[in-house]
This record gives structure tokens, C-alpha cells and sequence, in this order.
């Protein structure tokens, strides 16, 4: 069992997740924990280990490994299967019913088919007998990262299919939106947090991205939107919870913000976070770490923090609405993201950049835009910004109109008489219903945004779009 320390840095790297990344910085892995009643594996593993994490801690049993865990929180589990007391797999088994979900390689010198099944029943990810080289363990080990990685990716994937943007970057040149990148390229290095203001659809999701994107944090960008689920589906969302904590939680499952480890979460709409929510967001930020709801362990997490809102955070925090400690925890630095109205000047290069990419999505060829629709365009106060210009542009393509046919409230947007103004059909409820549909079409679809524009709230606006077949 000899294996040198250049030799098992070399084999864990290739194995890890962005092993590319971390052999050219440096950075290790976090924490991993062995336990075995040999003293000559643990000062073998120990000793091979070191150089790839951060923290290697030893157990000599179950016990030991128990008041280890209390005390810290492990990336990794390398356990032998016959320990005195408990055995390995009987360990294992209990912290899974204590929703202790960390990965575990067994080591076992009496392998067989039985024992095999036995500890794959347990929850381990992995196995390898004894007698073992250095490098069999680097595999192990290799094979348990990569699987963790992938299921976060996978996880990740279906969130950003649900959220896909068509657009990647921020489109425009004038002064203001040139400001605004020159803004982000300076602080997304840093690990400050940013609060990022501006009218819906202004494009502060881009922002966020961007920062993510010039930050050169290895973890991946998790948003959420804090406006469009109920407190108690938010702070699940976010924490994760244990097995039992609630109704319908037959299993434990992680939050957005171990989703976020090593990357960047950003919560957009933060204006809409309830109070009591807004306290365990400031306990996190402030500790650095996160528990489940129903759990009683905390899990270290490195999550940079962007915040996004349409709201003015100061008249809120003045109306008691939102807490002022978190306000000025969160507006360490703020960019404002203009309206289009304000960088007017942008429009043809937005048009250009929208016509293209939804005209591919389409299939149809990319209109030409005559000046005179520009400036008719350009006359109208898009209090949808960005993202009604985005819906203008594709009904364009759509119903193969001029663009300033297919605004807001024009005649020629309706299709089948379903939106059209008939002069003769005045009663309340059909004005209520087109002015409604009006406004949801000027916020780009966004309910929360028109539900607060009207006036109303989110589920009064839901239950009217739901009453008249209108899906939004």
C-alpha cells in the first residue's frame, strides 16, 4: 500500500469536478472523515489525503465518528464495514434515518456479494476491499465527487430549462447601460453582495448573470424568484428540509443554497420576501451557514448573495415591511438598471437582437424595420421595458405585422376577436377583463409586477386569469 503524495494528488484531481480548475489554482477539496479501528489505515489515509482536503479527521468507531460529525460538517464519509460496537453499515444506516445524506465509501476486507448489497442498501456510494492500493481509493473517492456533482448538475439543469432565458448577455451601448457593465466587471471579482434595482423588466436577471459569469466562482448561479411561492415553500425551497418536517416531506432533500456552494444564488424580487423569512436570511449570511427545515445541523456553505428588486427598499424598510439590518446587509453595493425609456437610444440594436433570436426560434426569416417604425416605436413609454419590447417583437413575427401594430392595446394584436375593443361591449366586467389583460401584457406576462400595478393582489389577478381560460 505505497503511494506517494504527487501520485495521489495527480489521480484525485483527474477524478474530481473541475479538476482543470482546481490544478490551476490550487484550491482542495473540503472536509472528509475516516473511520476505522486500524490505526495503520488511519495514518495511511490520513497521511495520502491531506494534500486534497482541506480537513481529514479519524475515528477509531462509530461513536467517535458521531461526536466528530456533531462538531462539523463532512463532504465525504471513508468508513470501514466491521467497527467495533455498531458496525459500519449499521452506522451508515442510522444517519441516513437522521437524514445524514453525505456520500460514504465502505472499506472491507470480508467482501461479498451479500455484504455488497447489504451496504449499497445502507446508502453507501461506493466500495473497496481491503488490501488496497492508494490509487483504487483515489477512484473511489473520484467516483463519489463525480457522482455528487452530477446529480447537482442535473438538478440544476431542469431549474434552468424551467428559467431559460433567450437572451445571454446585456444588449445596448448607450452611456447608461455602458456605466452599468463597467459597474459589474469591477465588482464581480469581489465576494460583496449586490443589489441590483430597477422597473420590471429591466433586465436584472442579466445583470445578476453577468456578474456571476465575470466572477470566476467555481459553483453555478441558482435563482429563485422570492415573489412567486408562499413562505413556507420558500424557506423549503431555500434551506432544504429533513425527513418529517412537514406533510408531503418523505425524504430529505437539499436547499437552493447547497445548490449554490462555491457559486452564486440570486434572489430576485427580494422586496416580496415575508419578515420571518427575512430574519433566517440574515442569520445565514451572517454565520455563513445553513439548516434544513426540521433538521438541527448547520452545513457550512460559500454562496455569493445578489438581490434583486423593482420596490424601494428604503420606503419599505420605513413602512416596517422590510427589516433594516438585512437592507443594509444587502445593499453593500447597487446598481440600477434603466428603464428602457431612459436609453431610447438602444431600441434598434434591442430590436435587432430580439428579431434575430426569435425569429430562428421561429423558423421565419428576421423583419427589417422601416425608420418610420423606429420612431413610432420610440415615441411609445414601454412601461414593460425590455421584456414588453421582447413580446412586441415577437407578435410581430407572429401575426406578420409592423411592430408598432403589435403594442399594447393596438387593434391589430387581437387574434380571434379575444382581445379586440368592441365599442358596444361596455359592461364592467369586460372592461375590467381587457384592461387586466392590458396591463399583464405591458409587464411582459410578469403577474406579481401587473397584480401591483393594479393594485390587487398576486392571487386575486391568478383567480381572475383563471376564471376567464387565460393563461399567463
Amino acid at each position: 500500500m505505497v503511494c506517494t503524495t504527487e501520485t495521489l494528488r495527480n489521480t484525485l484531481s483527474d477524478h474530481a469536478p473541475g479538476s482543470e480548475d482546481r490544478r490551476e489554482s490550487g484550491k482542495r477539496l473540503n472536509s472528509v472523515l475516516i473511520v476505522d479501528d486500524e490505526p495503520g489505515i488511519l495514518s495511511f489515509l490520513q497521511k495520502g489525503l491531506s494534500p486534497q482536503f482541506s480537513l481529514v479527521e479519524v475515528a477509531a468507531d462509530a461513536d467517535g465518528a458521531d461526536a466528530l460529525l456533531k462538531r462539523c460538517h463532512f463532504d465525504l464519509i471513508i468508513s470501514d464495514i466491521r467497527l467495533p460496537g455498531r458496525s459500519g453499515v449499521e452506522w451508515v444506516s442510522q444517519l441516513r434515518e437522521q437524514d445524514q445524506m453525505t456520500p460514504v465509501v465502505f472499506m472491507t476486507a470480508h467482501a461479498d456479494l451479500q455484504t455488497a448489497i447489504t451496504a449499497l442498501r445502507a446508502g453507501a456510494s461506493d466500495f473497496i476491499m481491503k488490501p488496497f492500493r492508494m490509487e483504487q481509493m483515489q477512484a473511489a473517492v473520484g467516483r463519489c465527487i463525480e457522482r455528487q456533482r452530477l446529480q447537482k448538475e442535473n438538478f440544476l439543469l431542469r431549474r434552468q430549462v424551467a428559467n431559460m432565458h433567450d437572451e445571454s448577455g446585456i444588449i445596448g451601448s448607450c452611456d447608461l447601460i455602458r456605466g452599468v457593465c463597467e459597474v459589474i466587471k469591477r465588482v464581480a471579482p469581489m465576494p460583496s453582495t449586490v443589489l441590483i434595482q430597477g422597473e420590471s423588466g429591466t433586465g436584472k436577471e442579466l445583470a445578476a448573470r453577468a456578474i456571476h459569469r465575470f466572477s470566476g466562482r467555481s459553483g453555478s448561479f441558482v435563482p429563485i424568484n422570492c415573489g412567486a411561492m408562499h413562505a413556507e415553500l420558500l424557506e423549503s425551497e431555500l434551506f432544504g428540509h429533513a425527513k418529517g418536517a412537514f406533510t408531503g416531506a418523505v425524504k430529505a432533500r437539499e436547499g437552493l443554497f447547497s445548490y449554490a456552494n462555491g457559486g452564486t444564488l440570486f434572489l430576485d424580487e427580494i422586496g416580496e420576501m415575508p419578515l420571518g423569512m427575512q430574519t433566517r436570511l440574515l442569520r445565514v449570511m451572517e454565520d455563513h451557514a445553513v439548516r434544513p427545515v426540521g433538521g438541527n445541523r448547520e452545513t457550512p456553505v460559500d454562496v455569493r448573495i445578489l438581490a434583486a428588486t423593482n420596490r424601494d427598499l428604503k420606503a419599505e424598510v420605513d413602512k416596517g415591511n422590510f427589516r433594516e439590518d438585512l437592507y443594509y446587509r444587502l445593499n453593500v453595493l447597487s446598481i440600477r438598471m434603466p428603464a428602457l425609456r431612459e436609453r431610447i437610444q438602444d431600441l434598434p440594436e434591442l430590436i435587432d437582437h430580439f428579431a434575430a433570436s426569435i425569429a430562428a426560434d421561429l423558423g421565419v426569416a428576421a423583419p427589417r424595420i422601416a425608420d418610420s417604425e423606429l420612431h413610432q416605436l420610440a415615441q411609445h413609454q414601454w412601461p414593460g421595458n425590455i421584456r414588453e419590447l421582447k413580446n412586441v417583437i415577437e407578435r410581430c413575427l407572429l401575426l406578420n405585422h409592423p411592430p408598432s401594430h403589435s403594442l399594447p392595446g393596438c387593434a391589430a394584436t387581437a387574434v380571434g376577436g379575444d382581445s379586440s375593443v368592441d365599442d358596444d361591449d361596455l359592461t364592467l366586467e369586460s372592461v375590467e377583463r381587457r384592461h387586466i389583460l392590458r396591463v399583464l401584457d405591458m409587464e411582459g406576462g410578469n403577474k406579481s409586477a401587473a397584480a401591483r400595478r393594479l393594485g390587487v393582489s398576486r392571487k386575486t389577478l391568478e383567480r381572475k386569469c383563471q376564471s376567464w381560460g387565460v393563461e399567463r
